[in-house]
């Protein structure tokens, strides 16, 4: 009897179930990993953001700049984040979330103003009730959750992360 060599079609049907199946598996994982890479970068955008605001309070007697908390688009006139720190922050990129697909198109920056410090001196700073506490109180923050953590923020020690520092007790 002679032989033929090949798949039948079970076989076949077999291989391409577990094919479909390692990749019904694989592309979750792929999204969770590159959600989480786009996180990083923006943390660590918020952080080079801080850098910038540093350089302007030196500049400004460590008083806050009074910014607008965003414009609707570009075209507005306003002082927003991205205008008044564009000088110190190397470019318009660095108000740009990776993981922003609309927002920095529209209006120039991925990011909000905390407008409740405007103007204030950074030994000043209070956010609900928080003072003294630059770890916890927020300056800038991501327009919107695009993060599997929610939203990154750059608090007033000028570090940032994922992670909501502050809260409302009764």
């Amino acid at each position: 009897m002679k032989r033929r060599s090949g798949f039948t079609l079970v076989e076949l049907l077999v291989v391409l179930g577990l094919i479909a199946a390692l990749g019904g598996i694989a592309y979750p994982i792929t999204l969770s990993i590159v959600g989480r890479s786009r996180e990083a970068a923006c943390v660590d955008h918020l952080r080079s953001l801080g850098v910038s605001l540093q350089i302007y309070l030196q500049e400004h007697g460590d008083t806050m700049p009074t910014l607008a908390v965003a414009r609707s688009s570009k075209d507005e006139e306003a002082d927003v984040l991205d205008s008044i720190l564009a000088p110190y922050s190397g470019g318009a990129d660095a108000f740009r979330c990776p993981a922003d697909k609309k927002e920095f198109d529209l209006t120039g920056s991925s990011y909000f103003w905390n407008s409740t410090q405007n103007g204030l001196r950074v030994s000043e700073l209070v956010f609900f009730g928080i003072k003294d506490r630059p770890d916890k109180i927020p300056l800038v923050t991501d327009k919107e959750a695009w993060h599997p953590s929610g939203v990154n923020l750059l608090y007033a020690d000028l570090s940032s992360s994922n992670q909501t520092r502050f809260g409302i007790s009764h």
